[in-house]
């Protein structure tokens, strides 16, 4: 008589939390990506702001920039104006992490590009 009686629900048991372990990892990887997402979404949008009042100065720019970006649900850490290119970075609390996460956009004029004809 062999005594492996139960050994199949031990396989299915382990087989169980392998798949749930997997599914918890991608859902905190999407989760994650999602994050990194909004960071660089509000960090675009504050930058773009501030390119657009970067004509009055740098105060109006950076409070432009700082007024979009606590309206995305982010914080503006730094925001710094050369010329009339805004350079900000803006941060989103993680839903999954212990920390925030954090992007950096830059926005300015946009200059014509020359065509090979003109160049000549």
């Amino acid at each position: 008589m062999r005594t492996d009686t139960g050994s199949a629900t031990v396989w299915w048991i382990c087989l169980c939390l392998l798949l749930w372990s997997v599914t918890l990892a991608v859902a905190a990887a999407a989760v994650s990506r999602l994050d990194r997402e909004r960071a660089t979404t509000a960090a675009d949008l504050a930058a773009l702001a501030g390119a657009a009042r970067a004509v009055r100065g740098p105060s109006e720019a950076c409070d432009g920039a700082r007024t979009t970006a606590e309206a995305n649900n982010a914080s503006l850490v730094s925001c710094e104006l050369d010329g009339h290119t805004v350079d900000v970075t803006a941060t989103v609390p993680s839903t999954v992490l212990d920390r925030d996460v954090s992007a950096r956009a830059r926005a300015g004029p946009a200059h014509e590009a020359t065509t090979p004809e003109e160049e000549r």
